[in-house]
């Protein structure tokens, strides 16, 4: 591997890292503004043309704000937790294909792009294995808290987190019986050669938006932050700039696991027609089905109210395990006898 290839992988790790915090920082934007219109209201808009600077506003302000820690309160837990929570939801995207594969020459060396910043043969395992680890970090800021609501609300999440992993992880199994492999560039140019995953697998769809949601913390299975019961949660002790730190972690989880279904489902930076050059094309594409996936986020959070936490638990393991294992059985089924 030479020098440049090394650098230009940097810039693309750096420029992805850049991509998902302003995402984070929009998607609250677009989530207040997309709520005010659905409830009639009108949203942020003082800030900048359109209200387009009030992320920037809320991010100044959570800077600026007293750092309060308890006085009873785990310390160095306490302080690892909410930046545990952001390492992991940053990491879970390295093996996103946002784009199709490309290359050029740069000075004599070939430089090429897989179009994620890690192509690796298990990208559908590292994906799940980093995305469970994202509960640590709720799960440690409550209980380093010392506080018994917010130890409740890691409580809640992991055995949330933990039940809906199942459902989620079984949900593309059908997706790997078809396709044959765990890698997701491979799992794409099956899709280029056929049709998107999501008409071959509608019932894993189904089941893994719902398992996404509730993997994600995510109204209306947002139980570990029930206000009606915990005061906000597993968050409740956290101010400042690690209060926001939990909140970057969850909206980034939210595109990493839109971007993950594109990726498996959708077909990924697969579009209908080449709109410019190819791999902008693939970007463009991957970019319109990500941002309709967290559309509906933000609108079953305007739509649904909370559900009770023990039909949160009844639906995970009554409902979606049984039927994520029926399609495994019926998948396995169809792939045998056409063979």
């Amino acid at each position: 591997m030479s020098w440049q290839q090394v650098i230009f992988d940097l810039i693309i790790a750096l420029i992805l890292v850049f991509v998902l915090i302003t995402g984070f920082a929009y998607m609250t934007f677009a989530e207040r503004r997309v709520v005010a219109l659905m409830q009639v209201r009108i949203g942020p808009n003082r800030v900048g043309p359109f209200g387009l600077l009030q992320p920037l506003a809320d991010g100044i302000k959570l800077l600026f704000k007293e750092d309060i820690v308890p006085t009873q309160a785990d310390k160095p837990v306490f302080a690892l937790a909410p930046m545990f929570s952001l390492f992991i939801a940053l990491v879970a995207f390295a093996v996103i294909p946002f784009t199709v594969a490309f290359s050029f020459t740069i000075s004599g060396n070939h430089i090429a792009f897989s179009g994620a910043l890690a192509d690796l043969n298990i990208g559908v395992l590292y994906v799940f294995a980093a995305t469970s680890l994202a509960v640590y970090g709720i799960v440690l800021g409550g209980w380093a808290s010392n506080n018994k609501y917010s130890l409740l609300g890691g409580i809640r999440s992991s055995a949330q987190v933990i039940s809906y992993e199942l459902a989620l992880g079984m949900s593309v199994v059908g997706v790997l019986e078809i396709t044959g492999s765990l890698k997701l560039t491979d799992i794409i140019s099956f899709q280029a050669h056929h049709i998107p995953n999501i008409f071959w697998q509608p019932l894993g769809f189904v089941i893994y938006c719902i398992a996404a949601i509730a993997e994600v913390n995510r109204a209306p299975f947002d139980l570990a932050e029930a206000e009606q019961e915990l005061v906000a949660g597993y968050h409740i002790e956290y101010s400042s700039f690690r209060f926001a730190m939990f909140f970057m972690a969850e909206y980034i989880n939210m595109i990493t696991v839109s971007a993950f279904a594109t990726t498996v489902f959708l077909g990924g930076p697969l579009g209908p027609f080449t709109i410019i050059w190819p791999w902008l094309s693939g970007l463009i594409w991957f970019l319109i089905k990500v941002v309709i996936l967290l559309f509906i986020f933000i609108w079953l959070r305007a739509t649904l109210p909370r559900v009770r936490y023990d039909r949160l638990m009844t639906l995970g393991w009554r409902w979606l395990i049984p039927l994520a294992l029926l399609n495994i059985l019926a998948t396995a089924v169809v792939v045998a006898l056409t063979a």
